[in-house]
């Protein structure tokens, strides 16, 4: 069989965000050589992964729960500094420190069978086969919009949280934020000075958490995400279990009555939305804050999908294919969940090329 062109390494790491950085590290911590046992493919056009996209109000200050990557303070993290610029910044830092050789921009099209028990990984700049593949491609790339009757006919704007750049475009506008997560709550807080009006639209009861979120609790959420993926069903995010930090922002917004939740709408009007007790707001622009998917298309070819229709993995790996990890997905969403899951990946990295025959880096 001809191979003319294919470049071979140990393994693949896709994405550099934290779960791939944290990989990338511990594969250059036991041995691997970057550029030549395993390569770093990124999608975007430069380090931070998915936070050099965030809107520019939101601050260090306002993240919740970003941890330092493994071997490397975070530094320089001034609570009114943009996410983006702190965590953008942080990662470029880490990937020259650590001698990462990061290749981007980067499209990963399909990851394939190969020969030799090779995974063939076909990108916008040719094709390598690997003994094994670290995913960590995240959400950012996949935003979830729901449909309803009529959205089609609306003669507003409807971007996703995705698009969102900050509150001054919504000046004047009569704005229905839907969804109950972090973020739409952080987008309304911040529309609600400068919209004409705004409602806040959720499928369920929002939950707000009092107190601090200690381990305990920490470890009972990712406990609750890491069932359904055992099981092979979609993951439900970390924070859909944790409820929402009342915090004093969101008291405010409490008692100011812009927090005040109405049930999801049945349909969307031409000119806003509709419930079907025949109440309707007009509205300018509905803003989805309905959250994101794993973008996993690229592994079609593998078939790794379970009937559920989610991946089911032990720990990282895929049951279905153990050549396959996947880090940054379900239970390992969060910063410090991505870390740890890109440390167990390239211990079983390890103990699978060992069991092949194949020598592992000292």
């Amino acid at each position: 069989m001809n191979h003319t062109g294919v470049r071979e390494v140990e393994a693949v790491v896709i994405g550099a965000g934290q779960a791939g950085l944290s990989a990338a590290y511990h594969l250059r911590r036991t041995g691997f050589a970057p550029g030549r046992d395993f390569v770093v493919l990124d999608h975007s056009p430069g380090p931070g992964g998915a936070w050099q996209f965030r809107w520019p109000t939101l601050t260090y200050g306002k993240v919740h729960g970003m941890h330092a990557l493994p071997g490397m303070e975070l530094t320089d993290a001034y609570p009114a500094r943009p996410s983006a610029e702190v965590i953008g910044a942080y990662f470029a830092r880490y990937e020259r420190a650590f001698g990462l050789r990061v290749r981007r921009p980067v499209d990963v099209r399909a990851v394939r069978e190969g020969y030799d028990g090779r995974l063939l990984v076909e990108t916008s700049e040719g094709v390598w086969a690997a003994r094994a593949l670290i995913n960590a491609t995240g959400t950012w790339e996949r935003p979830f919009r729901p449909r309803y009757p009529g959205q089609e006919t609306f003669r507003g704007r409807q971007p996703h949280t995705a698009q969102y750049r900050g509150p001054e475009e919504f000046a004047g506008r009569r704005v229905v934020v839907v969804g109950g997560g972090a973020s739409g709550t952080q987008h309304l807080l911040e529309i609600a000075p400068y919209a004409a009006a705004t409602t806040w639209v959720t499928r369920r009861p929002p939950v707000f958490r009092e107190g601090p979120f200690d381990e305990e609790a920490g470890r009972a959420a990712v406990a609750l995400v890491e069932e359904r993926v055992r099981r092979g069903l979609p993951p439900r995010s970390v924070v859909s279990v944790t409820g929402l930090p009342l915090n004093d922002a969101i008291r405010q917004g409490l008692a100011d009555g812009v927090l005040h939740r109405q049930p999801m709408f049945g349909r969307i009007t031409p000119d806003g939305v509709a419930w079907r007790d025949g109440r309707h707001v007009a509205a300018d622009v509905i803003l989805w804050a309905t959250g994101f998917r794993p973008a996993l298309d690229h592994l079609a070819p593998l078939r790794l999908r379970e009937p559920g229709g989610g991946i089911r993995l032990e720990g990282t790996r895929v049951a279905a294919d153990p050549r396959v990890h996947l880090v940054g997905y379900g239970p390992s969403a969060s910063t410090i969940g991505a870390n740890r899951a890109g440390r167990a990946a390239v211990r079983d990295v390890r103990r699978l090329l060992v069991a092949d025959g194949q020598p592992a880096a000292a």
